[in-house]
């Protein structure tokens, strides 16, 4: 079984023991959330697509961590003594899918 959610204008496939990044939530770690912007689910047999959601749908997922590496972006020019690094950290919040139902 697999679901198709959207979260902060992103769309994200998963199914039932997935683990995604999503847009910061202020939350503490191991609470849990009810997403309801569920756009598909699909069991197999039967699939139900939303017009635009699937209503009475929701997939309930745990929050199992934050932030993500830094990436370090550096300028350089060969001989000048020019060097230059800046570091990037996106902030997300690490949810684990636990249960999809329509």
């Amino acid at each position: 079984m697999y679901a198709v959610f959207e979260d902060g204008s992103r769309q994200y496939m998963v199914s039932e023991g997935d683990v995604v990044n999503i847009d910061l939530r202020l939350e503490p770690i191991g609470n849990m959330l009810e997403i309801t912007s569920v756009l598909l689910i699909s069991n197999g047999a039967d699939l139900k697509i939303g017009q635009p959601l699937v209503t009475g749908a929701k997939i309930t997922v745990e929050i199992v961590g934050e932030a993500n590496e830094k990436v370090r972006i550096q300028k350089f020019r060969r001989r000048k003594n020019y060097r230059r690094l800046k570091g990037h950290r996106q902030h997300y919040t690490c949810v684990k899918v636990k249960t999809i139902s329509a």
